[in-house]
């Protein structure tokens, strides 16, 4: 029997080559060295990591502490010698005791010391001029110093119903008035009286003066007349206001014919001087 020769066995295929390592660069020299991390620095940071809060300085720490603990010693200190001191006593308070007279008090002899009160706040009609002899009544007017009612004031105007109002909200007091009629002219003298609140509410003016710089207040004397209400009779109308206190002093002069200046200026005067 022939004997087949064995085929070869191939050989296993040799291993690649390996390259030799990289070499390894040389170490930075001191001078390229990085710079220490500061304490306030983030030393780790990551996408797992939160970035820590800088640190406090030690010494600021400590200065606090012994700012907190000097108070604190301060405190116990001053306390303890405050304990130690005896108190000291407050003075006395000074209260004047009553004194009384040694005799009864006679109440019209002290009356008699006080100052006099303004004229203004006594008897109003009783500062007022009196009507002249030869004098007549002006229609249903007063024709003696007499008192009047804020609705009688407002019942001579035109608007009876706003004057009252009118009045009313400025402080409406009192008023007294006297009228008379002469020789064809009608004369009117009123004064109204406002609360001491409203002592600004009494009219003062800036007209002609009638008494020097002694009066606070003026006179005037219309050219043109006027018409009577709900008439086409005419009349010339001549005034003069003034301001005492709480005190407005009004004179009216009623005419047919222009008002004698003089004659108001004389009225005026004469019930201004009854005033102080």
């Amino acid at each position: 029997m022939t004997t087949e020769p064995a085929e070869p066995v191939p050989a296993a295929p040799a291993a690649p080559a390996v390259p030799p390592p990289p070499p390894m660069p040389p170490a930075a020299e001191p001078s390229q060295a990085l710079p220490p991390a500061e304490p306030g620095d983030l030393l780790e940071a990551g996408p797992d990591r939160e970035p820590r809060a800088p640190r406090r300085p030690r010494p600021v720490r400590l200065a606090a502490y012994a700012l907190v603990l000097g108070a604190l010693a301060g405190g116990g200190v001053g306390y303890a010698v405050q304990a130690q001191r005896p108190p000291t006593p407050l003075p006395p308070l000074q209260v004047a005791h009553p004194s009384y007279p040694a005799a009864a008090v006679d109440p019209a002899a002290l009356a008699a010391e006080q100052p006099a009160p303004p004229a203004i706040d006594g008897d109003l009609t009783k500062l007022l001029l009196t009507a002249p002899e030869g004098s007549t009544a002006w229609f249903d007017y007063p024709d003696k110093p007499s008192w009047v009612s804020v609705g009688e004031i407002a019942e001579r105007s035109g608007d009876a119903v706003y004057e009252f109002k009118d009045l009313a909200s400025r402080g409406f007091r009192r008023a007294a008035e006297v009228d008379w009629k002469k020789d064809d002219v009608r004369y009117r003298v009123s004064l109204l009286q406002f609360a001491p609140e409203d002592a600004d509410q009494a009219r003062s003016v800036s007209w002609e003066p009638f008494a020097g710089d002694g009066a606070n207040g003026g006179y005037k004397v219309e050219s043109s007349p006027r018409h009577w209400a709900e008439s086409t009779d005419q009349y010339y109308y001549g005034q003069a206001v003034a301001k005492r206190g709480s005190l407005q002093m009004t004179v009216e002069v009623f005419a047919t014919a222009p008002v004698n200046a003089d004659t108001l200026k004389d009225l005026a005067k004469r019930q201004w001087e009854r005033l102080v």
